[in-house]
């Protein structure tokens, strides 16, 4: 599990660092716009997300505990 969150966190990482691109060079020296920055930040929008749900079922079937404070103490 640790390695999938990982991968994650890479992944929307990197779909930042592709909106940051998109958003730096689109529409420079007579070029058009394109819709990149946008599908990069929609895609971390999803990586987002399916990585919430996955942690939530896995919470929900016992895969991880969670290790905060103790509750009632």
């Amino acid at each position: 599990m640790t390695y999938l969150v990982a991968i994650a966190f890479l992944a929307i990482l990197a779909s930042l660092a592709t909106a940051l691109f998109f958003m730096l060079k689109d529409g420079t020296h007579g070029k058009a716009k394109t819709s990149g920055m946008a599908k990069a930040l929609a895609f971390r929008i999803g990586l987002s997300v399916l990585l919430f749900v996955c942690i939530l079922i896995s919470w929900k079937l016992g895969y991880i505990q969670p290790t905060g404070l103790p509750v009632g103490k």
